[in-house]
């Protein structure tokens, strides 16, 4: 059994390279943003909520990009269904990963979902098993700086409240939060 292991602020996160809708591929340790980079994954094609997620990131993009900050969305969805997704729902601004593995999401201390059968043929149905979401902001040393996974849709990292967050970060040097590995031996 694969068990999650949550990632530790301050320490390096694991390598990490896929390929991108519309051809390339994009690698963690070939990025040199200012300041972070964003990594956002969604669930995948099935999920309204993650397009508007990431249609609201999107157009923010430029607020990111202000602060240093470059941006990967990633699914654990094929090629095509994440070609898909750029084209339906207007991603094209967006660098957009797939084919994240389950063991790279493991590693990523993310969760694992099995689909549920397909019941409305006007949807898209879920893939058999599929990461729900996380983000994480990475450190240009490839560490991390923060990070946040989810076990549901619901409920993410407000895209406003996030920029405020890194504005705050940056103009008062704040640091990583969660460092701690072992509170018994903390002061």
């Amino acid at each position: 059994m694969n068990t999650i292991v949550p990632l530790m602020p301050s320490q390096p996160v694991p390598d990490l390279e896929v390929a991108l809708a519309g051809g390339g591929n994009w690698r963690l340790s070939d990025q040199t943003p200012k300041n972070f980079t964003f990594i956002v994954v969604y669930r995948g094609l099935h999920c309204p909520i993650c397009k508007n997620y990431l249609l609201q990131i999107q157009d923010e993009r430029g607020a990111f990009a202000e602060r240093g900050v470059g941006i990967l969305a990633l699914s654990s969805d094929d090629r095509a269904r994440a070609e898909r997704s750029v084209a339906d729902w207007g991603l094209s601004a967006l660098d957009v990963g797939y084919g994240m593995t389950l063991d790279e999401a493991r590693r990523w201390g993310l969760y694992i979902s099995h689909g549920r059968p397909k019941t409305d043929p006007n949807k898209v149905g879920e893939p058999a098993l599929f990461v729900e979401p996380g983000h994480f902001l990475i450190r240009p040393d490839r560490t991390l700086f923060f990070g946040s996974v989810q076990t549901m849709p619901f409920t993410r990292p407000a895209v406003a409240e996030l920029l405020k967050g890194i504005d705050y970060v940056l103009e008062n040097g704040y640091p990583p939060r969660g460092t701690v590995v072992d509170y018994t031996k903390a002061a």
